[in-house]
């Protein structure tokens, strides 16, 4: 015998956006643009670049969770 599932759980539950993830992969499609394009940019210029950007992707991620508590 097949044990019952309760299916209206899962049905009216939403997926939460991952901020930190969604803000990285822009950003890394944009760095990744950047070097097509002008493969003359130096890689010590786009190093802070990219770390600015994960470290406003982590504050923004840290700010959406408090606003949703």
């Amino acid at each position: 015998m097949r044990p019952e599932i309760d299916r209206t759980t899962e049905r009216g539950r939403r997926h939460r956006t991952d901020w930190m993830a969604l803000l990285s992969g822009v950003l890394f499609i944009a760095v990744g643009i950047v070097f097509i394009s002008r493969p003359g940019i130096e890689p010590v210029i786009m190093i802070p670049v990219v770390l600015g950007g994960l470290g406003f992707a982590g504050l923004v991620a840290i700010l959406v969770r408090a606003v949703r508590r």
